[in-house]
Order: structure tokens, then sequence, then C-alpha cells
């Protein structure tokens, strides 16, 4: 994987940097607006079962492309599909609670601003975090411990006084919201250990690294704050500034790559050696 990266142009990486920004402040922008208009609502489930039906039309046309011809596409689907009944077992586990994320997601921006909630949904890093230690014995640096630290205390100030927003009518339960938001958050920290969730964000993930998704991270966020602003009337606290901004330095520097010790540690025991060969 760090070959392919090694081998995609800047232009590419800036591109995916681009979509996966606009992607990620768009659908929380018009999640927000649909969910707070005055008309009557459509159900969530509706809108997460369409979704999920065009990714699985979505993935047979890849995969068809990638085939070439009908009789491969059908062994393909054989093999891979229909000849795995264990394999999409385990891929249900995922998938649930991949179902009820998305829905956590519509009830908690029907209840906060797009603002709010793109900044509070970034507990999603030091839940995950948490899982990897405690799931897969994996360890994090001092400065992650750090930045997971500072992200917390920065969605608390957040949530400390919510910006509201004065454009909004509808009636809203910020607690429920954030409730909702919990859920989701302990669901993404889940489901990330078992599969990679988006068809996009699997591209992502194979030709960028972690300082640039986590500078896409922060740019949604201020991208939603500028729409949220525009759209909905929030009016920004210096509780939510202050937070929000401490998210993003968080981010960046749970992004940042461990530092390589191995040459260091050889050059000391090449010196120890041979001074103790003097």
């Amino acid at each position: 994987m760090a070959a392919a990266r090694e081998n995609v142009s800047l232009i590419f990486k800036l591109y995916c940097l681009t979509v996966m920004t606009l992607v990620a402040a768009a659908y929380t922008i018009a999640l927000r607006y649909t969910r707070t208009s005055d008309k009557e609502l459509y159900f969530s489930t509706t809108a997460v079962c369409i979704t999920e039906v065009i990714k699985l039309l979505l993935s047979v046309a890849i995969l068809a492309k990638e085939t070439g011809s009908l009789g491969r596409f059908k062994t393909s689907l054989r093999e891979n599909v229909l000849g795995s009944p264990k394999e999409l077992l385990k891929l249900s586990v995922p998938s649930l609670v991949y179902a009820v994320q998305n829905n956590m997601a519509f009830l908690a921006l029907s209840n906060l601003d797009a603002a709010v909630y793109q900044v509070t949904y970034q507990l999603k890093i030091p839940c995950t975090a948490l899982c990897t230690v405690l799931m897969l014995n994996r360890t994090l640096s001092k400065l992650q411990w750090i930045s997971v630290f500072m992200l917390c205390g920065g969605v608390t100030l957040v949530q400390w006084k919510p910006a509201q927003a004065t454009k909004v009518m509808v009636e809203q339960n910020p607690l429920l919201g954030f409730g909702a938001i919990a859920i989701a958050v302990l669901c993404s920290g889940f489901a990330v250990l078992a599969s990679v969730g988006g068809l996009y964000t699997s591209v992502v993930v194979k030709y960028t690294d972690n300082i640039m998704k986590g500078f896409s991270a922060a740019a949604a966020i201020v991208l939603s704050t500028i729409a949220s602003v525009m759209l909905f009337g929030l009016q920004i606290t210096l509780t939510f500034a202050l937070g929000a901004l401490l998210v993003c330095i968080s981010i960046y520097f749970y992004g940042l790559p461990r530092q390589d010790t191995t040459s260091i540690q050889q050059g000391e025991t090449a010196s120890k050696e041979r001074a103790s060969g003097v």
C-alpha cells in the first residue's frame, strides 16, 4: 500500500482530498437542510436503504468492468459471493453496524447544527483508537494520546454552549442529537475495525496518507461552519470556535507519522560495538 501511495501523483492526491472534503461537507449540510425543512419529512430508513442499493449497483458495475466478460463476471459472483456464505455472514456484522450508524446520523442532524455535528463526530477518532488498543493490542504514541485528549476537550467546549441557528424553526432536542452522535461514534469505531466504509473512502485510504485525511476532516469542519452560517444563521460562540480549533489541531497531530527509531537504534548499537572493541 505504501508503494501505491508513492506512485500516485500529487494532482491525484489533491483530487482525492478535494472530493473527500466536499463529499463530507455536502453530505452533512444537505442532510441538515432536508431534516430541518418545514415540509413533511421523509423516512431516514428509506434514505439509508436507497443509498445502499445505489452502492450495490455501483459495486456490481465496477466488478463487471474489471472482469471484462459476462462469463468471468458470473464466475466471480459465484466464487466470491454465492460460494462464500461464511464470508457473507462475517460481513453482515459491520453492515448492520453501518446501518445503525447511518440512521443515527439522520437523527443527530435533525437535532444538531451541521457544524456542531461535524466537530462532535470527530470523536470517532479516539473511539477507533481505543478499539484498536483494546481489541487489536496496538499501541499509540505519546503525541497520539495527547491529541486524543485534546480532541475530547475540543468537543467538550463545542457542546458546553452549543452555537444556535437562528434560521431553523423546527423543534430540536440537542441532548437527543448528542446521544445519537454517541451511538454513531461507537458504531464507527467498531465498524472501522471490520471493514472500510464507502466506495470512495477505500480509494482515499489506498492513495492518501493520514495527514491528508486529517486535513480533509478539518477542511470539512470549516466548510460546514461557513455553510451553516449562511444557510441556517449559525451564531458562532467563542467556545465553539476554540473547540473547533482544538479538534482540527488534534486531528492533524493524531495523523502525524511516528518517528522511525530503527536507524537511530542501529547507529547506537554500532557505536557501542566500536567502543567495546577499542
